[in-house]
């Protein structure tokens, strides 16, 4: 099994090391470490279902965190269909506490549970308590020195402060992930991109989508009350037969957090794509020419708003985001929209074949 072991120790699949390996377990089946690097072996060649029974193995004869965290994150790479993922990923969830209960000090385990949480979150619906939990799990990881030094730790959180709109902590983050590996490519291209992204929103925020002055004239003066649709008259009856008493108010009006009892209404003057199209991008140019910039996830593809569509936002949530990063600095007022569902366009509702939901990939180098 050394042999095996010493061929294995690379990030690339090597043959000769699943040879010997497999020969290992089979002359001692009961080899829990034999078992854990076979796996490892099948994982690298992309044979995702042989490095599961391999771990499985492994747990057979005895608990093995190392085991039950490389089950927990090849869990998550299993599933034909939505309902089957989410059974997967609540089950890798399951085996990375199980690792925790075997070294409750190990960064290591806390940073796999960190990214079974946050896979939970985009396949479950996105619940707030869920995503506490990862961060929760990712902070636990950061007090292991060993764990602290692991650029997945940083990158993986960083793609979650990107997803949360935190953009300074994002911007830390895949930093120090770089810094910690140089020659991991990923986190340098999240960090261009995102400086790029909010270089260019900030840019078409100030400029109004670089429309000329008598275009925005005019789409400001064709913003009409009925462009208001179900929310117009002072009230709005949710799906759940709630009525919702709703007031009209600028954008300038609007307080961070969620507005509650407001809508705002306003003209796309520009949209903007980026390298993930998530989240769907737009700016909103109101009554008053003041134009904020508006993010909204979970919009299908293909069905995002175009320039001069009217847009009305109930309850709107209000952020103020803040990037001081190198030589990039910024301040701008933004507004997330969790769900295209909550936002009438040019009058109509928007219906569920505009939603699908968000993924996020987590690109790590031990996953």
């Amino acid at each position: 099994m050394l042999k095996g072991k010493a061929l294995n120790v690379t990030q690339t699949y090597n043959a000769e090391a699943q040879e010997y390996l497999s020969k290992a377990v089979k002359l001692d089946p009961k080899l829990v470490e034999g078992w854990v690097q076979l796996g490892e072996s099948y994982w690298k060649q992309g044979d995702i279902s042989d490095a599961k029974n391999c771990f499985e193995g492994a747990l057979s004869h005895s608990k093995d965190k190392v085991a039950l965290r490389n089950l927990s994150m090849v869990l998550r790479q299993l599933g034909s269909d939505a309902a089957e993922r989410g059974r997967f990923i609540a089950e890798s969830v399951e085996k990375a506490k199980e690792a925790l209960q075997l070294d409750i000090k190990d960064g290591t385990s806390w940073l796999i549970l960190g990214n079974a949480y946050l896979s939970q979150f985009f396949m479950g619906g996105q619940n707030p308590k869920i995503v506490k939990l990862c961060f929760s799990a990712y902070q636990q990881a950061e007090r292991d020195p060993v764990a602290n030094c692991n650029p997945d730790l940083h990158y993986n959180r960083a793609m979650a402060y990107k997803y949360q709109e935190d953009y300074q902590l994002a911007l830390t983050g895949f930093a120090r992930a770089l810094a910690l590996d140089p020659s991991w490519g990923m986190p340098k291209q999240q960090e261009r991109e995102l400086m790029q992204y909010l270089t260019q929103l900030h840019d078409l925020m100030q400029r109004k989508g670089k429309l000329r002055a008598k275009k925005l004239h005019a789409m400001v003066n064709s913003i009409r009350e009925s462009d208001l649709g179900p929310y117009s008259g002072g009230s709005y009856t949710g799906a759940n037969g709630t009525v919702v008493t709703l007031t009209k108010c600028t954008l300038g009006d609007l307080q961070p957090g969620v507005n509650v009892e407001k809508v705002v209404l306003g003209k796309v003057v520009c949209s903007l794509n980026t390298a993930d199209r998530v989240p769907f991008i737009f700016c909103l140019l109101d009554k008053t020419s003041t134009c904020f910039a508006v993010t909204v996830y979970n919009m299908a593809d293909g069905q995002g708003v175009k320039i001069g569509d009217s847009v009305a936002i109930a309850e709107p949530f209000l952020q103020i985001v803040d990037v001081a990063f190198g030589k990039l600095e910024l301040n701008y007022k933004s507004i997330r929209v969790d769900s295209p569902l909550v936002m009438v366009v040019n009058g109509r509702k928007l219906g569920a074949e505009k939603q699908a939901l968000t993924s996020l990939s987590l690109v790590a180098k031990s996953e």
